[in-house]
């Protein structure tokens, strides 16, 4: 997947009330770890994986997070929420 994005009609938000990040999609909603939140936000389709794990990484004092964020978004694809704008 060269450039991520949700899938259309999914949008990420932090509920309030439960104090946990979600991602709000027309089935449903699915609870997310803030990590998984942090890497969602960058899937805009614009951001290419290799700009994602270097945002992150940089986030995180130089981390090597590819295969994380690589096992994360493929997760995600798997279930139908995230598509390559690239496509």
């Amino acid at each position: 997947m060269t450039r991520p994005r949700l899938v259309t009609g999914a949008r990420l938000r932090y509920d309030e009330v439960r104090e946990e990040h979600v991602l709000l999609i027309p089935e449903g909603v699915v609870r997310l770890n803030p990590t998984a939140a942090e890497v969602l936000e960058l899937c805009d389709g614009e951001r290419s994986f290799d700009e994602i794990v270097a945002a992150l990484s940089a986030r995180y004092d130089g981390a090597d997070l590819s295969d994380d964020v690589r096992e994360l978004i493929d997760a995600m694809a798997q279930k139908g929420l995230v598509v390559d704008a690239a496509a």
